[in-house]
């Protein structure tokens, strides 16, 4: 049994135990809705699933409460599947496995689905609980939210009821969201025709891996490095240097995480490897050294594999690889009106290259359209170069901040009231579902508030666990405190 059960406020701790347990990544949430509609029906609830996924709850207005707005409480059930490279787990099939560590809440060798399982945890408390003072709830658990936010885009208007929603997936306690930015995917492919290696060639398989990766939004600023970008300068550098030839280059799995390995297979003229080993040695060095004290323990290795019965013409190769090093990637540009937030960046997160194909795909950020539309641009014209198809998708707008909402107010009040500061009010580089169900659902007064976390998106995943309490709490009294209609 998790220990974690021992921890305060036990009410939601046992929740997110019961989520460890259920496999819930990205694209299979059978198993997690049809837990949470059997929890909602079990405690007599309207509980059912809309037509894209989403699991909706619903619970009356407790006695002498039934004249305030109707509340929406709002996160999403599915998680990052992202795991070590030494860690056996599959997420379809295997529960997580959490710990203890200090003042936060681990996973072994996985991410811990905090994001957004503590927020499910804490609506999955309140309805339970029969004790609190809240006017009208409604439960909105999207589905598919690291892939793409299908849920809130699927959302159809008129389904909700409630007039304001409060998202319980930021991850700094003490503060309170009120915008966020918007994004696209890009996806740039390219077919060609492959080529047969020397018969007396030889192969070896270059790896980097040990970086920190991590939310491609929330900790985009802090200078990490991407295993796709490093790579592919390390794989620019060796092709020149002892004449090479590339068969496969593989790197990152989630649009929406800073990619922590890639690998790539190169073929050589045997007599081209002497000092090979000792470069790549050196590059390791140097590449650490470059990252100190940002990232530590990078690894890039080296070793001899099978040849590959294929490698990739060189007028194509060089153009991959050009165009991995010559594409935008970080942050672009800072807030000008508030120069400590990010307004634009991309994250180059996925890259393959093998069995005669290409694929690179990246996530555009922006909390400004123009400049998003800007980002994409730059972006389409630079895989235009390299002779790819680029295709858009999956864009949507930033939720826009409203300083004058009531429910923000409250919130504010209600903050010092219990903890004796100001929270602070924050726009978050990263993509809330608020923006994309604010347009499906107008008028809506929203707020994003959750318990801290870091690394999400990565293995590093953990919870603040004095956070939790505190969080929840706020949720709590916020309930008591909504505004009447």
């Amino acid at each position: 049994m998790s220990t974690i059960l021992q921890l305060a406020p036990q009410n939601v701790w046992k929740h997110f135990y019961s989520l460890t347990q259920i496999p819930r990544p990205s694209g299979h949430m059978e198993k997690i809705t049809e837990f949470l509609v059997n929890f909602g029906k079990g405690l007599g609830l309207e509980s059912f699933v809309d037509e894209i996924g989403n699991v909706i709850i619903r619970k009356a207005a407790t006695p002498g409460m039934e004249n305030r707005k109707g509340v929406i409480l709002q996160a999403h059930m599915d998680m990052v599947p992202q795991k070590n490279n030494d860690t056996v787990h599959d997420f379809t099939k295997d529960p997580i496995e959490t710990y203890i560590d200090g003042d936060w809440v681990k996973a072994k060798g996985t991410t811990l689905g905090a994001d957004n399982g503590l927020g499910v945890a804490a609506i999955m408390a309140v309805l339970e609980d029969n004790s609190l003072k809240h006017g009208p709830l409604e439960a909105l658990i999207t589905k598919d939210e690291e892939t793409g936010m299908y849920g809130a885009f699927g959302l159809k208007p008129g389904t909700l009821k409630g007039e304001i929603l409060l998202n319980l997936d930021s991850e700094d306690e003490g503060e309170l969201y009120i915008g966020c930015a918007g994004g696209i995917d890009l996806t740039a492919t390219l077919e060609y025709k492959e080529e047969a290696p020397a018969a007396d060639s030889v192969a070896r398989k270059i790896t980097l891996k040990g970086l920190r990766g991590g939310h491609s939004g929330l900790e985009i600023n802090q200078g990490r490095g991407n295993a796709n970008k490093l790579l592919a300068r390390v794989a620019h550098d060796v092709l020149i240097e002892f004449d090479s030839q590339l068969a496969s280059f593989e790197g990152g799995n989630m649009r929406n995480a800073i990619p922590r390995e890639a690998c790539a297979v190169l073929v050589f003229n045997p007599e081209d490897t002497e000092g090979l080993e000792d470069y790549i040695k050196e590059y390791e060095a140097q590449i650490n050294a470059e990252y100190a004290p940002i990232e530590s323990g990078i690894t890039l290795t080296i070793e001899s594999v099978e040849l590959p019965t294929a490698i990739v013409p060189a007028e194509i190769q060089d153009n991959m690889i050009n165009v991995l090093m010559a594409c935008q990637d970080g942050v672009m540009r800072m807030i000008p009106t508030v120069p400590d937030t990010v307004e634009t960046s991309s994250n180059l997160a996925i890259v393959i290259i093998g069995g005669g194909k290409a694929e690179v795909r990246i996530l555009a950020r922006s909390s400004c359209d123009t400049m998003k539309e800007f980002l994409a641009d730059s972006l389409t014209a630079c895989f235009a170069m390299a002779g790819m198809k680029v295709e858009l998708s999956g864009g949507y707008s930033g939720w826009q901040p409203n300083v004058d909402s009531p429910i923000l107010h409250a919130m504010k009040l209600s903050y010092k009231q219990q903890f004796g500061v100001e929270p602070a009010v924050k726009v978050i580089h990263a993509g809330l579902e608020c923006g994309i169900i604010g347009a499906n659902c107008p008028g809506l007064d929203m707020i994003s508030f959750g318990p801290t976390l870091r690394s999400p998106h990565s293995p590093d995943e953990r919870a603040l666990i004095p956070t939790v309490p505190k969080f929840y709490d706020f949720l709590v009294a916020t309930l008591e405190q909504t505004p009447e209609k």
